[in-house]
């Protein structure tokens, strides 16, 4: 399991410091990322970004035969 939070708390709350006991991590959504194999869950606010395409734009940059650029969006 992979988890980005806080480094004062070992909990969802940032008030509970250290290493709190009891607590129940609440999870607001499931998601799937089917390319890379696996499922991930969100707690409260986090923003996630979408994956990255097969092809890197880059390929598709070019310079034509009269030195013009090609392939930029």
């Amino acid at each position: 399991m992979v988890m980005a939070k806080t480094h004062l708390s070992l909990s969802h709350d940032p008030k509970l410091k250290g290493a709190p006991t009891g607590w129940k991590l609440p999870v607001r959504e499931v998601r799937v990322a089917a390319g890379a194999g696996y499922v991930y869950a969100i707690c409260g606010d986090m923003r996630t970004m979408p994956g990255l395409g097969t092809h890197p734009a880059a390929e598709r940059i070019d310079i034509d035969a009269d030195g013009n650029t090609i392939g930029l969006f």
